[in-house]
């Protein structure tokens, strides 16, 4: 009798709702993190959409980028707006002392940032570009 509940209860928390991502990392949602994150110079020299997931060239100095810490943060905020906007910052920690200039392309999922509409558009603030995100 004890193996059949544990059967049932091993199936029972098995998860088909797995987060799988294609991107390279998450974007966080997090109004204390947009404030206070790491706001190291970097430049932001394209954005793309493609499923969920945006796309962001940017550079910033350095020797090689390898131990750059790297975040897309969302303010928590919705602006009631036609469409609905989103405002993010990405977040870059620089502690690299050379004069090399570095260009990464990341990809951040942002299925997490999606609101009632069918359409968001992403304000990142360290950069003045905008991005419809549509769904």
């Amino acid at each position: 009798m004890s193996m059949l509940f544990l059967a049932f209860v091993i199936t029972a928390c098995s998860n088909d709702d797995d987060v799988t991502t294609n991107c390279d990392r998450f974007t966080i949602i997090s109004s204390e993190q947009f404030a206070n994150a790491p706001n190291d110079h970097l430049i932001i020299n394209s954005l793309e959409i493609n499923d969920n997931c945006l796309k962001i060239n940017f550079s910033s100095g350095g020797c090689n980028g390898d131990t750059w810490e790297i975040k897309l943060i969302d303010s928590d905020r919705v602006s009631e707006s036609l469409p609905p906007q989103r405002d993010l910052r990405l977040s870059l920690k620089n502690e690299e002392l050379c004069d090399a200039w570095i260009t990464k392309e990341l990809t951040f999922d942002i299925n997490n940032l999606k609101v009632n509409e069918n359409q968001v558009l992403l304000t990142i603030t360290n950069s003045n570009d905008q991005i419809l995100y549509e769904y």
